[in-house]
Formats: C-alpha cells, sequence, structure tokens
C-alpha cells in the first residue's frame, strides 16, 4: 500500500553538479515519522547534474521522484515548478530547495511539520540559514533570528530587504505555494513574493533552529542586485 505522503520537497537544478549532491544527502537523511518525498527538476544540464541526480533516484526509489528535460524550458520562459513539479504533488505541505543550496539539520522537516500541524492558522514556517558568500567562502550573519516567533507581512516587506527568511528553509501548506497569484509570478524575486503572499494568507512563523545553508552567488545574482539600493526600491515598489 503506497503511503500517504504528508511533505513534497522540491528541488529546481541546473548545472549545480559541484552542488547537487550536498541539495540530495540533505533531503535523504530527514528523519521524519511520516512518509515525504522529494520531487526534482533537471533542466537540461550540460554538466553532471543530471546523472548525480539518476544515482539518488535508483537508490531511494521510494523518496526521489525526478523530471528530466531534453531541452531548458527556463530559457523558453516557462515556469518549471509550477509546470512540472506542482501537477505531481502529493504533500499537504511544500518544502522547497534549490539545488545549490542544502540543509544541515535531519530534523528539519520534523520540526517545521510539528509546528504547522499544532497550529494550522499559520500559512508558512521558515527557519535561520547560514549565508554562504561564495566570493569570500565566508558565512554571513543574514537570514537568523535568536528566538523563534511569528514574522509580521511589515517585517517581510521592509526589514533587510526581503531577507528575513531564505527561500530554502520555507515550509508552506501547499495550496497556498501553488495557488499563488499571477502577480506573484510576475515579481522579480519569487520568494520575496511567497513570503507576502503567505502572510497575506495566513501567519508566518520562524524557527530559530540553523538547519540551511544558502549559497550566496556572486556578481550578476539576484542578491547581489538586490544589494544594489536603486535596483532594490526599484524592485519592492514595483
Amino acid at each position: 500500500m503506497e503511503q500517504d505522503i504528508k511533505v513534497s520537497v522540491i528541488c529546481c537544478a541546473y548545472n549545480h553538479g559541484t552542488y547537487i549532491k550536498e541539495a540530495l544527502e540533505g533531503f535523504v537523511k530527514q528523519k521524519t515519522n511520516f512518509a515525504f518525498e522529494v520531487l526534482v527538476h533537471d533542466d537540461a544540464s550540460t554538466d553532471n547534474t543530471a546523472e548525480i541526480i539518476r544515482e539518488y533516484e535508483e537508490k531511494y526509489p521510494d523518496i526521489i521522484k525526478a523530471v528530466y528535460q531534453k531541452e531548458n524550458q527556463y530559457s523558453k520562459g516557462v515556469k518549471v515548478a509550477k509546470t512540472f513539479l506542482f501537477p505531481i504533488v502529493k504533500g499537504k505541505y511544500i518544502s522547497p530547495c534549490e539545488g545549490d543550496d542544502y540543509w544541515t539539520d535531519p530534523l528539519k522537516l520534523q520540526k517545521q511539520y510539528d509546528f504547522m500541524e499544532a497550529n494550522p492558522e499559520y500559512s508558512l514556517c521558515a527557519c535561520s540559514t547560514v549565508w554562504l558568500n561564495m566570493q569570500t567562502n565566508k558565512s554571513e550573519k543574514r537570514c537568523m533570528i535568536t528566538e523563534s516567533r511569528e514574522i509580521s507581512l511589515e517585517e517581510i516587506i521592509l526589514e533587510k530587504n526581503g531577507r528575513i527568511f531564505q527561500y530554502g528553509t520555507v515550509f508552506a501548506k501547499a495550496d497556498i505555494f501553488m495557488n499563488r497569484p499571477d502577480w506573484a509570478y510576475a515579481f522579480p524575486a519569487g520568494d520575496y513574493a511567497l513570503a507576502i503572499y503567505s502572510a497575506f494568507s495566513g501567519k508566518v512563523y520562524m524557527l530559530s533552529d540553523t538547519m540551511a545553508v544558502y549559497r550566496n552567488h556572486a556578481k550578476g545574482s539576484w542578491t547581489s542586485r538586490m544589494d544594489n539600493l536603486e535596483y532594490r526600491n526599484k524592485t519592492i515598489n514595483s
């Protein structure tokens, strides 16, 4: 009998051969008292990303289900997760993590699941993150809080330039995650829009536990552009 999936982890990868193994290890090492699935999308990577994903898919067939593209979909303007992963989601909750980020706590999913089950008025639960600057190879104190607490809409919009928490730490109700309005997808920063919409749809909570690592890539990334005051103001006010 097929297990009742409670959480769907979604992971989008493209040329993440250097990093994807850490992401997959973080998924399969999760210790839970519920069934979860990991839905991975490889967008026609030109390196060994797909090969590594296949290895894990073969080793953990009950957990990892992968979608492999022959042509890059993102470059065609396709909303990858919405188009290819959302239709096969089975979980009550969704927890995303990009292929170049990873989780460090094997109890991440369990802690967030327990909170959300006990507090149904919340639409999203995040956690603290190690923000790794890939230019300096040093960690930075961003997306961290000292005490677990509710996060207000005002904080999400105004504090830390939209960086109150990081996308790879999100644990959200699947219906809210997948049914975001069109404006959320048109927004320059999708994870920022998700945080705002979640706060509109219910309450948002953040655990102080540091359970993930976000790799802040170099010049040209969204995070580096958001460090520019002019660009950030244009983005937030658009």
